[in-house]
């Protein structure tokens, strides 16, 4: 099963066991997340309901991007600058598509109840 996933302001179409790299979202080596921006899933061929649909996934790492180098002149105007720049990345490793949001949020909402009893 795939499904696209928009995060960072960006899309990615990702499916059970993939890596990707996303702009740096909060969270250590390690972590579970889960993306709930689904835009589209399916399988094969066929297009499914995204309504409550999720994506889990853990981060592998916290990575810096290479390094852009801005360097801008003006002829004759003796004016030069230079600076340089390295986005945040975080690496992630996509463990599940197509959890619900729902389900684990009442399975969460039970353990403390259940806790308290």
């Amino acid at each position: 099963m795939f499904a696209i996933v928009r995060t960072g302001g960006k899309q990615y179409r990702v499916a059970a066991g993939d890596k990707i790299v996303i702009e740096k979202i909060a969270g250590e080596a390690g972590d579970q997340i889960t993306l709930d921006d689904v835009l589209l899933a399916g399988e094969g061929s066929e297009l499914k309901d995204t309504a409550g649909l999720t994506v889990a996934a853990e981060i592998i790492a916290q990575a810096k991007g290479e390094k852009v180098i801005v360097f801008k002149k003006r002829r004759r105007h003796n004016y030069r600058r230079k600076n340089g720049h390295r986005q945040r990345h975080t690496i992630l490793r996509i463990l599940a598509v197509g959890g619900e949001a729902k389900k684990a949020a009442k399975t969460q909402d039970a353990a403390p109840a259940a806790a308290e009893a």
